[in-house]
């Protein structure tokens, strides 16, 4: 007995011990008004993914891929988390490692949370896009290839700002917003609410693809029932909108996956996906 309670304390212990994250590069503050602190003011709560539960000060934190080429393409990440929380590390920083691997340079927002604020999340993000053209060159990015991932609720984040991109949905404030905010292209994991409530088969209305909405690489589990209509109706508005895309639908995975392995087929997304945004960004050049 004593040994399964020193056991069991140990494991807590463990379980709430902060997760080592890498640093990223550059971080910017997305509003002047707002500026990061020393100290971070995120709400962070630690099992095996870091969670930050608030988020008042939104950030767009920049990791440079060390064997990136000149000009090289970006992706703007936008974690999941029901915009309550955002799953930072599960959806975020892993995947900048991830993507910084293959040589594309990797932004993650962290936009505001919690309280299902989709219009400020939107307003963020479309700030975020036009603060990373305006760093495009001192990053050594390729400021026409710019891409957004998102998962969950991320993903219905990427769909909007990919879908309402052609207006500001606040006042301009400098030059960042004097440049597109238009994404070059979509990643969707596991996206979340590009649905009705009263009818899952249609699309939310806040999404409106046209035939100028960036090509989407989409990848779908049809166990993950209570969302699976996402994915299904972005590609079906992509396809009436003779928009190229990709939709990877396997059977099982759940939600919520990530990067993390498991013996699903699903956890093989990474290699087609990153397939996918070079074979994109090659056409884009």
């Amino acid at each position: 007995m004593k040994y399964f309670l020193l056991s069991a304390f140990l494991f807590c212990s463990l379980a709430a011990a902060p997760i080592e994250t890498p640093k990223p590069d550059a971080q910017i503050a997305v509003w002047p008004d707002r500026p990061l602190l020393d100290k971070s003011d995120d709400e962070v709560k630690y099992s095996n993914i870091i969670r930050i539960t608030k988020v008042n000060r939104p950030a767009i934190e920049f990791y440079k891929a060390k064997n990136a080429k000149p000009n090289a393409p970006a992706v703007v990440i936008f974690p999941g988390g029901g915009y309550n929380i955002l799953a930072y590390d599960l959806e975020g920083t892993e995947i900048a490692e991830w993507l910084n691997s293959i040589g594309i340079h990797a932004v993650v927002v962290k936009y505001t949370v919690p309280g299902n604020q989709r219009e400020q999340a939107l307003k963020d993000a479309q700030r975020a896009l036009g603060l990373v053209r305006s760093k495009a060159q001192e990053w050594g990015i390729n400021p026409q290839q710019i891409g957004v991932l998102g998962f969950s609720a991320g993903g219905h984040l990427a769909a909007n700002l990919s879908t309402n991109y052609e207006k500001r949905n606040y006042e301009p404030i400098d030059a960042a917003d004097k440049l597109s905010c238009r994404p070059d292209f979509t990643v969707l994991i596991y996206p979340a609410y590009i649905y009705q409530e009263d009818d899952k088969r249609k699309s939310a209305p806040e999404i409106k693809v046209t035939d100028q909405t960036p090509p989407a690489f989409i990848v779908q589990t049809l166990d993950d029932r209570r969302l699976v209509d996402s994915a299904f109706n972005y590609t079906r508005d992509l396809k009436d909108a003779k928009v190229d895309a990709e939709l990877h639908l396997f059977a099982k995975g759940g939600h919520g996956y990530g990067l993390r392995p498991s013996d699903n087929p699903v956890s093989n997304w990474p290699d087609l996906c990153g397939a996918w945004i070079k074979r994109t960004t090659a056409q884009q050049d």
